[in-house]
């Protein structure tokens, strides 16, 4: 696995999330490396969706900073912040009217001011085409989306998520309710380009596999941070996720897994 960047394209400083009069989030401090794929790891309800909405606007009553660049995302206009990152939610709320094109054309005029105009219709077909293809969905272009399966919708919403060309990409579960092959897709297509992807995963063991950085949140607090070779261990998984949990080395050409099993 390459070493961390040393380039940062994320600082997070004092994030506190409140929901109610309750505090979720406890002075969230962490660096989000450039390029590669950060990952956010804990127990239900640790706070990862959560850290999620607060990059994209979505929680309302926050303190603290946000920072890519010098810039702060909790102060930037929604337009500004759809086009520096792109988010493919947990749940989405898809129209079934439209196609699939059309869904990720969503994405693009969400940082546009008004619809290109019409003699510019071939250039925004392009690059919707252009995102799709990078999610490995083009051929569903035409597709109506109440027809795609559970696998072919995760892939046309990156493409939206991807549409604008973001900066930062932000996953929350992408692999929920994806069978094992759509899972390692989903993450494969993510990756695969030059962004910098900050995911909510479940699963340590993809974590491990995919993952440059992680990011362990227990309580709404970061319980630790840094390589995934480093963090991911049989006492955190004891002490913050009550399973059993270790490293098993993969094949030369393969990478490594972490097998977890439950507490005896």
């Amino acid at each position: 696995m390459t070493g961390i960047s040393a380039v940062t394209a994320m600082t997070i400083r004092g994030l506190t999330v409140q929901l109610g009069r309750a505090p979720v989030l406890h002075g969230i401090d962490a660096d989000i490396p450039a390029g590669g794929l950060t990952a956010l790891v804990g127990p239900n309800g640790s706070g990862k969706s959560t850290l999620l909405g607060s990059f994209t606007g979505a929680a309302a009553r926050r303190t603290g900073q946000v920072l890519i660049g010098d810039d702060d995302v909790l102060r930037m206009r929604p337009r500004e912040r759809a086009r520096r990152i792109g988010v493919l939610p947990q749940e989405a709320d898809l129209a079934p009217e439209l196609t699939a094109a059309e869904l990720v054309e969503l994405g693009l005029t969400a940082t546009r001011r008004r619809r290109w105009a019409q003699d510019a219709c071939r250039e925004t077909r392009a690059t919707v085409d252009r995102a799709l293809r990078r999610a490995g969905a083009l051929p569903l272009a035409e597709r109506m989306v109440h027809t795609l399966s559970g696998g072919e919708r995760q892939r046309v919403l990156l493409a939206r998520a991807l549409v604008a060309d973001p900066e930062i990409l932000v996953l929350d579960e992408p692999t929920n309710h994806l069978d094992l092959a759509h899972q390692f897709d989903v993450l494969d297509l993510a990756t695969s380009g030059d962004h910098t992807v900050i995911a909510a995963l479940h699963s340590l063991d993809l974590a491990l596999q995919y993952a440059r950085h992680v990011i362990v949140l227990r309580d709404g607090r970061v319980a630790a941070a840094g390589r995934p070779e480093q963090v991911l261990s049989e006492r955190l998984a004891r002490e913050v996720f009550r399973v059993d949990g270790r490293v098993v080395a993969g094949r030369p050409d393969a990478r490594d897994h972490f097998l977890v099993s439950p507490l005896r």
